[in-house]
C-alpha cells in the first residue's frame, strides 16, 4: 500500500484529472467487493492528487471491510485532516477505533457526527450503542475492585448432564476427542445439527485446561522439507472452513495448521467452526494451532453476533464461558524462529521483543492500547 505522502506544491489540473479517474475504478472495484484491487487504485489516485479527503476516506472504508483497522484509522485521520468537515471520515475513524476496542475515541468522533447532523438517525444509533459501552466498561471498572471473578469452567458439573436415547451425534470417547469424533462431528454440522451440551461444554472446558498452560507466545519448529498451512479469519463460514480441509488436506501429525484469528463472528455457523477447531486442537495439540484474533473478544462478540448465536444453539453460560476460553489463546506464534505469525500484524513501536510477548499477561480483554492491543 502507498503511504501517506507529503504535500508540498501544487497539485496540475492533469493529476487532478487522472486521480480522479483513478478514484471511479477504485469504486468499481469496491462495488464488487475486491477491496485490495480498490485499494491499489486509491492508493494511485492519492499519488496522484494526495490534497483530496474522499481518497483517503474511500481507502479507510476498504482497508475496514479488510479489517486492516490501523490503516483505515489513519487514513480516516489523514482525511479529516485535510477536511476537518468530512463527516464520512469522522464515521471511518470511529469504525476503525471501535474496532480496535478504543471505544472512548470512537465516541467523540461519533458524538462530533451527531452534532453536525443531528437528523442523522444512523449517526445517533451508534453514538448510543458506542455510548453505552463506555459506560459499561467504567460501571465494570468501578465495581472490579469488590467484584470478585467468577470462574465458569469450575462452576459446570458434566456429570449432572445426561445424554438423550434420542441424540444421534459423534460422542466422545471416554471424554477425548478422537479423529472419529471428529470426521463425525464434520458431518454432523453440515446437516445443521447441534452438538450435545455436554460434550460441547467439556470440549470447552479440556481446551482452556490446555490453553492455560501455554504461553502468550508459541514457537514452532518446521523440518525444513515439511508443509505447514497458516489459515487467515474464518468468521463462522463454516463451509468454507471445510473446503479448506477438502483442498489441503484433514489437519494431522503430517499435515500442520495455525489458524490464525476471527473464528467467530459475521458468519452464521460461528459455533460450529469454533468446535471444530478446538476438538482438532484437543485431538493433535502439537500439530494444531490457534491465535486469538480481535473477534475473540466479549465486546466483538457482543457486536458482531456470536453471543447471541451461542447463547441461540446453547445458553448464555455457554457464551460468557467462549469468552473464558478465548482469554487464554495465544496471541502470537514464532516458526522456526524466523517466522512470525499475529493477528494484528507489526507494532506501533519498534523496540517489542519476543520476550516481551511471552512476558504479556493475556487473560483479559485487550487493553485500549499496547502489545494485546496491536498485535
Amino acid at each position: 500500500m502507498a503511504s501517506n505522502q507529503e504535500i508540498t506544491g501544487p497539485v496540475s489540473q492533469e493529476d487532478i484529472e487522472a486521480a480522479e479517474k483513478l478514484k471511479n475504478e477504485a469504486n468499481d472495484y469496491f462495488k464488487k467487493q475486491n477491496y485490495d484491487t480498490a485499494i491499489e487504485f486509491y492508493s494511485k489516485a492519492i499519488e496522484k492528487n494526495p490534497k483530496n479527503a474522499v481518497f483517503y476516506a474511500n481507502r479507510s472504508i476498504a482497508n475496514l471491510r479488510l479489517e486492516n483497522f490501523g490503516y483505515a484509522l489513519t487514513d480516516a485521520s489523514k482525511a479529516i485532516e485535510l477536511d476537518r468537515s468530512y463527516t464520512k471520515a469522522y464515521y471511518r475513524r470511529a469504525a476503525a477505533h471501535m474496532s480496535l476496542g478504543r471505544y472512548k475515541l470512537a465516541l467523540k468522533d461519533f458524538e462530533y457526527v451527531t452534532k453536525v447532523r443531528p437528523n442523522d438517525q444512523d449517526a445517533k444509533m451508534k453514538y448510543n450503542e458506542c455510548n453505552k459501552i463506555v459506560k459499561k466498561i467504567a460501571f465494570e471498572k468501578a465495581i472490579s475492585v469488590d467484584k470478585k471473578e467468577v470462574n465458569i469452567a469450575d462452576s459446570i458439573n458434566l456429570d449432572a448432564m445426561t445424554i438423550e436415547d434420542e441424540y444421534e451425534g459423534p460422542e466422545l470417547e471416554d471424554g477425548k476427542v478422537t479423529l472419529k469424533f471428529v470426521t463425525e462431528l464434520m458431518e454432523f454440522f453440515k446437516t445443521q445439527k447441534k452438538l450435545h451440551k455436554k460434550y460441547a461444554y467439556k470440549i470447552l472446558i479440556d481446551v482452556k485446561a490446555y490453553l492455560q498452560e501455554q504461553p502468550s507466545l508459541i514457537d514452532i519448529k518446521v523440518p525444513d522439507d515439511a508443509k505447514f498451512t497458516v489459515c487467515g479469519d474464518i468468521h463462522g463460514q463454516y463451509y468454507d472452513l471445510m473446503n479448506i480441509f477438502k483442498l489441503n488436506g484433514l489437519p494431522s501429525e503430517t499435515n500442520p495448521y495455525l489458524f490464525n484469528g476471527d473464528f467467530v463472528d459475521r458468519g452464521s455457523f460461528s459455533v460450529e467452526c469454533i468446535f471444530v477447531l478446538f476438538s482438532f486442537k484437543l485431538l493433535y495439540p502439537n500439530h494444531f494451532y490457534m491465535s486469538r484474533g480481535n473477534h475473540e473478544t466479549r465486546d466483538m462478540n457482543r457486536m458482531y453476533g456470536f453471543q447471541g448465536e451461542a447463547s441461540s444453539k446453547y445458553n448464555s453460560q455457554m457464551a460468557d464461558l467462549f469468552t473464558e476460553v478465548y482469554n487464554w489463546l495465544p496471541l502470537a506464534h514464532c516458526i522456526n524462529g524466523r517466522v512470525m505469525v499475529m493477528h494484528g500484524g507489526l507494532f506501533s513501536k519498534d523496540d517489542v521483543t519476543l520476550d516481551d510477548i511471552r512476558k504479556v499477561d493475556r487473560n483479559k480483554q485487550p487493553p485500549e492500547d499496547g502489545i494485546m492491543c496491536e498485535r
